[in-house]
């Protein structure tokens, strides 16, 4: 099958949305790899009270807010590091990788697909443990942006 303009337009331009993407998710770990340094559990546990109070008044069994508040209680100083440190250097390399991706430096292209494959790696262990629907999804979408930075690679390679 013969590739049209339109087609490799269409693909040129989801490649860059679901790289904008990847770059704003890791913003988002920068950010909450900070927060997780600057607050205690007591105070994350005090938030996620706060949050889920109306929640837990009008069903206190709701499934998600219960876990989320048993969750925050048994938070500690050592899993919060672990947390801040992972979610900054997590998202430090994919905001770097996009970034170069997105300035055509031909050496982040591999650099992001083998960054991409081990996350899907953990990513399909987790979903063996302890299926979500949240990480399927994410996981496909991680599986996508891997196939579009292959397909793009190999197009900077050809010209």
């Amino acid at each position: 099958m013969v590739k049209t303009n339109t087609d490799r337009t269409l693909l040129d331009r989801t490649f860059q949305v679901s790289l904008v993407l990847k770059g704003l998710d890791g913003l988002l770990e920068l950010a909450g790899g900070v927060l997780l340094l600057l607050v205690s559990p007591a105070q994350v546990g005090s938030v996620v009270r706060f949050l889920t109070q109306h929640e837990l008044s009008e069903d206190p069994h709701d499934l998600v807010a219960t876990t989320l508040v048993h969750l925050a209680g048994s938070l500690t100083v050592s899993a919060t590091l672990f947390g801040a440190v992972y979610l900054l250097l997590h998202g430090l390399v994919k905001v770097a990788l996009v970034a170069a991706v997105l300035r055509d430096k031909l050496w982040a292209y591999p650099w992001m697909v083998a960054f991409l494959l081990v996350f899907i790696a953990y990513q399909g262990y987790e979903l063996l443990v302890a299926f979500t629907w949240s990480m399927a999804l994410l996981t496909a979408f991680d599986i996508f942006i891997v196939w579009l930075t292959v397909r793009e690679y190999r197009a900077h390679r050809a010209r």
